[in-house]
């Protein structure tokens, strides 16, 4: 199948090129993408992968458009999410938690199929595809049909990124750090998944203090009743729940001194390999700190459930993201990188 696809080269200006999509096997499905949103991820990839081309995306959302012969659970037209591979079949992903599957590294970050196979191939050479199991900057996407929700009608642009970045942001909350009315939740980095994480602990009726430098990005959150500062050295008063976005060791050392005693810290942000903190201050306080991966959440559940909070106003997802069209992704980085936009959303055209 011929399609468009967004090819990066490293940090080198992205190329919208024609690229041809392999056939979907049993399991799998075309999804005709209509929306996808840039995640911090494709960028921090495409410097990794250097010169090496490929096609990331992991935010997709689209209709489908193909299906694989033994696929029932999905109907041609139908417009899903597309979120993160995962087997389906290791000890985490029967236990609900398909973020810490066996396979996660080979499904979602080899540029192959487990079985080495490519999905894409540019100028009749295979090139890095299958991004967490899907490539999604492009026209058309081949994924397993086990990694797409059904989420109905809504705006696809609004509620692509719930494949990763929102569903990262909101999972940590819910999955996670769980906290309650009367409970207090600093959240370090007002991008997209920091926002998504203030914006769903507000539906949850929790007190919000964001942390962020750039004002553009402190400004939407504060609309909807979060606290909003320019730094962790402004003043702040004890919170019983903290989410660092960042990676950086001292937003985190921050973050453990504005605990409460027993108060909960959760990880979602990559940086430094190794942080010092005092392990005397996390035993004598009862503090914890928990890593997360995909808001250690299920798809199939939660995404639902987020867009009903959409649907009925609790999560105002469509005001997070700014559109731009599939061609303009390095415009679209750009604007990210200067605050400009909180969470780009690409929109291709057929």
């Amino acid at each position: 199948m011929k399609i468009s696809a967004l090819l990066t080269r490293g940090t080198a200006p992205s190329e919208l090129v024609e690229a041809e999509l392999d056939d979907p096997r049993p399991d799998e499905v075309i999804v005709r993408i209509e929306a996808v949103g840039v995640c911090h991820t494709d960028l921090v990839t495409r410097t990794e992968l250097g010169d090496q081309p490929a096609v990331l995306g992991h935010e997709g959302c689209g209709t489908v458009e193909r299906v694989g012969s033994s696929v029932d659970q999905l109907a041609l037209g139908e417009r899903v999410v597309i979120s993160f591979a995962s087997c389906g079949g290791c000890t985490q992903c029967r236990a609900g938690h398909p973020g810490y599957c066996a396979w996660a590294t080979a499904l979602n970050g080899s540029g192959r199929r487990l079985d080495k196979s490519s999905t894409l191939r540019v100028r009749n050479e295979p090139v890095f595809s299958s991004f967490f199991g899907q490539s999604s900057f492009a026209t058309a996407a081949l994924m397993a049909a086990a990694s797409c929700v059904p989420v109905g009608d809504v705006p696809p642009e609004a509620v692509a990124p719930l494949g990763c970045g929102f569903l990262t942001g909101a999972g940590a909350v819910l999955n996670v750090l769980r906290p309650r009315p009367g409970d207090r939740l600093l959240v370090i980095g007002a991008g997209g998944v920091g926002a998504a994480a203030a914006l769903t602990a507000r539906s949850e009726g929790v007190e919000v203090i964001v942390a962020e430098p750039v004002a553009a990005r402190r400004a939407l959150p504060a609309r909807y009743g979060v606290t909003a500062v320019a730094s962790l050295d402004d003043p702040i008063p004890p919170v019983t729940h903290a989410l660092d976005t960042t990676g950086r060791p001292g937003s985190i050392a921050r973050a453990l001194a504005l605990l409460q005693p027993r108060g909960v810290l959760a990880l979602v942000g990559l940086g430094p390999a190794e942080v010092t903190f005092d392990v005397r201050t996390l035993m004598l306080r009862g503090l914890h700190v928990r890593g997360c991966v995909e808001g250690d959440a299920d798809p199939s559940v939660l995404i639902p459930e987020l867009i009903q909070r959409y649907r009925s106003g609790l999560l105002p997802l469509d005001q997070l993201v700014t559109t731009y069209p599939l061609a303009a992704f390095d415009r679209a980085v750009a604007d990210q990188q200067a605050g400009r936009t909180l969470k780009p959303v690409l929109v291709p055209t057929s």
